[in-house]
């Protein structure tokens, strides 16, 4: 008879966030302070950060004593060392950080003026890069950490009228491919999430407008629902858990199967 003498983590440890600080851009609302509560029920400390401080502090506040926050435009690269240094004296280092932060533009190519475009690349891609660039040292010290994008069905297909969006969604899986072949021999693991159609509030308002295109989203997925952002948020806990250790450098969609659907 084959005997097994691997151990196998329980479930609570495969999927324990425990000792993990989390920053979370984008954090106060919608996706993000979804996935900040999910890190802290997994166990782990969060930091919310965004642009408004009424915002974060209600967040906060309703999360817990494990949640921390921090203002700041992730457009404004200038403030990133004065953003990690505040962290750092304040919660301890970061171990986990999310790159969620971002913000939506409904036009064509021919619509959008040029500083539309810089911004919302500023704000998606320029903004990550920052602040991975500046938060990765004491995960290679310790060789442990974590990165998660927040990525899009538009980094894999084409949607009517969100050039600009689409276009620094899409450059998030470049950043992902190259940055889990750089650090992960330092013990850091890369990855994001692509969200399907989920229910947040701008989405619901978007559908309340426009009723037949909720039904064309609905008949694209699967599934036959819009998801939540809660799905995204256990998405997000395990590939920043133990129980992902191996995956380093995937995009998982959490879509209802939008992506294989037809």
């Amino acid at each position: 008879m084959e005997t097994h003498n691997e151990t196998f983590m329980t479930p609570g440890e495969a999927f324990s966030l425990s000792g993990e600080l989390a920053l979370i851009t984008g954090g106060a609302t919608g996706i993000g302070r979804a996935i900040a509560h999910a890190f802290i029920l997994s166990g782990a400390r969060v930091i919310l950060v965004g642009r408004r401080r009424e915002l974060l502090e209600k967040a906060a506040a309703a999360l817990g004593p494990a949640a921390g926050w921090a203002v700041h435009d992730v457009a404004d690269t200038a403030h990133v060392p004065a953003l990690v240094e505040d962290v750092r004296s304040r919660y301890g280092d970061v171990s986990i950080l999310v790159n969620n932060a971002g913000h939506h533009l409904k036009k064509t190519i021919e619509e959008t003026d040029e500083a539309e475009f810089r911004h919302m690349l500023d704000t998606h891609v320029t903004g990550a890069y920052a602040l991975t660039r500046a938060l990765i040292p004491p995960m290679i010290g310790k060789r442990h950490g974590q990165i998660l994008f927040t990525a899009s069905m538009t980094s894999f297909f084409g949607l009517s009228r969100v050039f600009a969006y689409s276009t620094a969604k899409s450059a998030y899986l470049g950043m992902v491919r190259s940055l889990a072949v750089d650090l992960s021999p330092n013990g850091i693991r890369v990855n994001a999430i692509a969200p399907g159609f989920i229910e947040t509030d701008i989405a619901r308002k978007a559908f309340e407008a426009d009723p037949a295109r909720k039904q064309r989203v609905l008949h694209r997925t699967p599934l036959g629902r819009l998801g939540t952002t809660e799905d995204v948020a256990w998405a997000a806990v395990y590939l920043c858990s133990p129980a992902a250790r191996f995956v380093n450098g995937v995009v998982l969609p959490v879509d209802g199967g939008v992506l294989i659907g037809f």
